[in-house]
Parts: C-alpha cells; sequence; structure tokens
C-alpha cells in the first residue's frame, strides 16, 4: 500500500464522474459524427458522480469505468459509496473500490434499498463469501446501509431521497444534498418527488437523446421537469451519441447545459 495517499480535495463539490449512457459515448463500432469526435465533451463513461462532504467523498454508483474515472479525477479516497438502482452501468464497478478500506480503515459503507444490496450480493458473492481470503484485499470490504424514501445522515449532511420511476418494470432514486440535486435514469418523476426538488441551485438530470425512449427521458422531457421545478441551473446527463456537446449547447435555453466527464460543481 502507498505511504502517502493522492487524492484531490473535493471539498465542497460535486463532479460529473460519467455522463454517458450505459454502452457509453462513443460506442463500440459507431462511426457517427459524435462518437468520432474529438471534443472530450463528447467522450462519455458510464454515469456516476462524487461529492465532496465535510466528512468524506461520497460516491453515486459504482459504473463499470469507476478505476478510469477516478485515476482520471486524481480521487485516491471514497469513504462511501450511494446507489441509485441496480443497473449493471451503476454498480458493475464495485470491485474497484477493493483499496479503499486499506485508506479508510475498514470496510466501505454502501447506502442502497434493498433490491440493490440484493443484486450487490448476487453479482459479488465472492465478496461475501465465508471462505477465508487468501490474501488481504483479496475481495472487497463492503458494509450495507439500508436506505429508503425517507431523508438520512451520511458523511456530515443530510441526504434526501428523490423516488423516481426508470420505465415500467424500475424503481430508482434520485439524491437531494443542499440545494443540489441528482436525478439520473429516470422517465417519470411523480408529483411528491417533484416537490422535493423545487428550491434547488442545480439539477442535474437525465435526459437520454432528443426522441423518447420507454426508460429515459428525452431532452424536451427533462426541460419539461427543470421548467416545473425552477433551479437556477440544470445539467443534463445520462446522454447518448445523439447529443452533441456544442450543438446541444447552443440550442438549449438559458441556464440549461448539457453536463460532461469532470464538470465541478459547487455545492451551495
Amino acid at each position: 500500500m502507498p505511504k502517502r495517499i493522492v487524492s484531490a480535495d473535493i471539498r465542497g463539490q460535486m463532479i460529473l464522474m460519467g455522463t454517458g449512457t450505459s454502452v457509453g459515448v462513443p460506442a463500440i463500432g459507431c462511426g457517427c459524427d459524435v462518437c468520432q469526435s474529438t471534443d472530450r465533451r463528447n467522450n462519455r463513461t458510464r454515469c456516476s458522480a462524487i461529492l465532496g462532504l465535510p466528512e468524506g467523498n461520497l460516491l453515486i454508483d459504482t459504473s463499470p469505468d469507476l478505476r478510469t474515472q477516478l485515476l482520471r479525477e486524481r480521487i485516491g479516497l471514497v469513504h462511501a459509496v450511494l446507489y441509485t438502482h441496480d443497473h449493471a452501468d451503476h454498480v458493475f464497478g464495485l470491485d474497484d473500490l477493493r483499496l479503499f478500506p486499506f485508506y479508510i480503515g475498514g470496510p466501505v459503507p454502501l447506502y442502497c434499498e434493498p433490491q440493490v444490496e440484493r443484486r450487490i450480493r448476487h453479482s459479488f458473492d465472492y465478496a461475501f463469501s465465508d471462505l477465508p481470503e487468501t490474501h488481504t484485499g483479496s475481495r472487497p470490504q463492503l458494509v450495507f446501509r439500508e436506505i429508503d424514501q425517507s431523508p438520512f445522515s451520511a458523511l456530515g449532511v443530510t441526504i434526501t431521497p428523490i423516488p423516481m420511476r426508470h420505465g415500467p418494470r424500475c424503481e430508482v432514486l434520485g439524491f437531494r444534498i443542499g440545494d443540489v440535486a441528482y436525478c439520473t435514469d429516470t422517465n417519470e418523476i411523480p408529483a411528491p418527488s417533484l416537490e422535493r426538488l423545487r428550491g434547488l441551485d442545480t439539477l442535474v438530470i437525465d435526459a437520454l437523446r432528443y426522441t423518447e425512449h420507454p426508460t429515459h427521458f428525452s431532452v424536451d422531457q427533462a426541460l419539461e421537469v427543470i421548467a416545473e421545478v425552477r433551479p437556477r441551473r440544470a445539467y443534463l446527463t445520462h446522454m447518448a451519441h445523439d447529443i452533441d456537446y456544442v450543438s446541444a449547447k447552443r440550442t438549449l435555453p438559458a441556464g440549461v447545459e448539457p453536463g460532461f466527464d469532470g464538470l465541478r460543481i459547487e455545492l451551495v
């Protein structure tokens, strides 16, 4: 293990670690203009974010691109993880948490709903084996912290879940921390949840593409939510290769921009 932990100080910030759809952008084998773009803001890894809170760094989702994202942003410490839902593009980077128990002195807390815990225990069964480890650090050291739709505390702040729908068969959570909210992977935000989004400084919201999709907001649908809850500013995330950063920024209304990997947002 390193004698000195190298980690950027991100206190008071949210970083959009990944802003792409489940296959990422560029998509494998695709020759479209966005996938072939040299603009780094069109290079989108799978969705996740991290917040620098008073008592440590809180990661939202463990995308399959987690290692790349952490190295890119020089973040060497994750103190806890918060999960929106159990889909592969939001969970399957979990093994990259293996180093952090060495740094924080114990298991990494995972804040999630019961169905997410079940998925993690099934997909990463080796992490919960009764067999002794072959060597220290051979599997992730984790501890679950069950959450529901009620506000809870983590790393020195109150976090308010935002219950949402992600197609006909999946319920997900967005999260509000202070006056910043993160709402990815949704195509429906019920009225009570919209109330939890009022008075925001910043909203990060799912906007997959320009045409409608059965499980994600389109750009126009995301703009309708933004117009309803009226944050001071909003950023689009979970974007497919239909959306070119420069073209989208030119056409979006004032106060709304496409997000991009590495975008830093001040927490209010």
